[in-house]
């Protein structure tokens, strides 16, 4: 008899340069919810690569049923009983939802065609156990990024894997999609499937976790019962030090109007939408997953067109019709998805950088002295962790990812930053960090737009909040309100609702 479902004792690993992972160890019983915490770059995701067989170990071992494995590669992982969700979803958008779910595994008729059929009968059968309805010849691409999560979800489970390995599987899904995740959490636990769970959302942690095991900087710090362990000690566990919450909206300068929105209104996504922002604040966007958020910013950013209503920047309308019509105004975005619309992940820190700005040319020629003297002075300024410049970005923590496309914009020039949930994914640590820049930028006259997922995000940092609910505003309270004890997340969260 076996004690753990999967051990990983000793894991070292080490990349040039770096030493990823210092002698750490993981243990899993059976039918367990195990957390994983700790800051990106902790070493978090490189451990679950090699149990994933993405990655091989410099030394250590991994045992899976009291038994060793030996050179794993990701095919043997799963046939082991190991998947994984990874954070930054990979379908095939082109494919239909059902040829996702059973890539290289189809079932076939005649051994040589694909029984298409018997192929979409056996993904209903996977939906409905999720209480999904999901046509399965939809293609990926028609779905949101929260469904294409579920449906990354339903793939893992299909697999009749013994552990399954959740990153961060929250992170684009609203409460109501959230809860259904926890439902079939609790049911693949009650069946004794374990779930490795990687969350920085600690109050998600204590919902649905009954172990934690806790990195920080590649080494193992320790594991505890989630309900045994408060709040405060996770934190200091992570990050070596206690994070005290700040009130950032205090002491706010509100300058002069910016942009001015009437009427916005792209048919099907969002409708009448107006709002004003000024220098010096953080106007806050809140709402549910699909509410119109990102679709009304992305029309305003010129990603995607809009069908009629008036954009006025400093009193003068202005028509958006590209993404080049916005930089050129001095709108700059932060997308939702950051690895889709953000970065060249292929290419280095300082190519990520310079790339929205044009300055650093004269007659197409880069002026490269002075690229690499900005971006330096950029990279210092948002403390972006990394030996060099000429690192890629697919190799940088998920946090410093995100300072890599603020430091892009940046060098821009901005008058007005919309950021779409600029803290998706990523530690506590690099959160603060995060927050610290608004505070920051909106100092130095920047306005800024921000849509969170996360209530208290953006209840902290918004000197206004704009409640959308199925492309429509219902709601706006503002800091003073909030803080004065009139508005709560309660009341927010109620509006997301549609109560008007």
């Amino acid at each position: 008899m076996f004690k753990y479902v999967l051990e990983m004792k000793n894991i070292t690993k080490k990349f040039p340069g770096t030493m990823a992972l210092d002698n750490v160890d993981l243990q899993i019983l059976p039918g367990e919810v195990h957390a994983l915490v700790g800051e990106n770059g902790a070493g978090k995701s490189t451990l679950m690569k090699i149990a994933t067989g993405i990655y091989q170990p410099t030394s250590g071992e991994i045992l899976f049923e009291g038994n060793k494995l030996t050179s794993l590669t990701p095919v043997k992982a799963l046939e082991t009983g190991i998947s994984m969700i990874a954070q930054e979803l990979n379908p095939i958008r082109e494919m239909t939802v059902a040829e996702n779910i059973f890539l290289h595994r189809e079932p076939m008729k005649y051994r040589i065609l694909t029984d298409v059929t018997k192929q979409e009968e056996m993904t209903r059968e996977l939906l409905a156990k999720f209480k999904m309805s999901f046509n399965p010849s939809l293609p990926m691409k028609s779905l949101t990024i929260a469904q294409q999560q579920m449906i990354e979800i339903v793939k893992a489970v299909s697999y009749n894997s013994q552990v399954v390995i959740m990153d961060e599987p929250t992170s684009s899904l609203d409460s109501g999609e959230t809860r259904e995740l926890f439902n079939t959490i609790n049911n693949l636990k009650n069946n004794g499937i374990s779930i490795i769970y990687i969350s920085h959302r600690l109050e998600e942690i204590n919902e649905i976790c009954d172990r934690l095991t806790v990195f920080r900087d590649g080494k193992y710090i320790d594991t505890r019962e989630v309900k045994k362990t408060s709040r405060d000690e996770i934190i200091k566990m992570m990050v070596g030090r206690s994070i005290k919450k700040k009130n950032y909206t205090k002491n706010t300068i509100i300058g002069k109007e910016i942009l001015a929105v009437h009427n916005f209104t792209r048919k099907g996504f969002f409708k009448n939408i107006s709002f004003n922002v000024h220098e010096g604040e953080v106007l806050g966007f809140s709402g549910l997953v699909g509410a119109g958020r990102s679709e009304t910013m992305k029309s305003l950013f010129g990603l995607d067109p809009y069908d009629s209503g008036k954009v006025m920047m400093y009193g003068k309308e202005i028509r958006i019709s590209n993404t080049r019509d916005a930089i050129s105004r001095g709108i700059a975005m932060v997308t939702e998805d950051r690895r889709e619309y953000g970065l060249v992940l292929c290419r280095s820190i300082l190519e990520n950088t310079s790339l929205s700005s044009l300055r650093m040319s004269q007659r197409s020629i880069v002026n490269r002295k002075r690229e690499r003297k900005e971006v330096n002075r950029r990279v210092a300024e948002l403390s972006v962790k990394t030996p060099h410049l000429g690192i890629n970005v697919e190799n940088l923590s998920g946090g410093n990812q995100q300072k890599v496309i603020l430091a892009k914009w940046l060098m821009a020039s901005p008058k007005l930053l919309i950021l779409d949930e600029p803290t998706r994914g990523i530690d506590i640590g690099a959160k603060e960090d995060i927050y610290n820049l608004i505070v920051k930028f909106r100092e130095n006259g920047m306005a800024i737009i921000l849509i969170s997922s996360e209530l208290p995000e953006i209840m902290s940092l918004s000197n206004r909040i704009i409640v959308l609910h199925e492309g429509e505003m219902t709601g706006e309270f503002t800091c003073e309100e909030i803080a004065a004890g009139n508005v709560t997340q309660e009341d927010v969260l109620n509006k997301s609702f549609g109560d008007k």
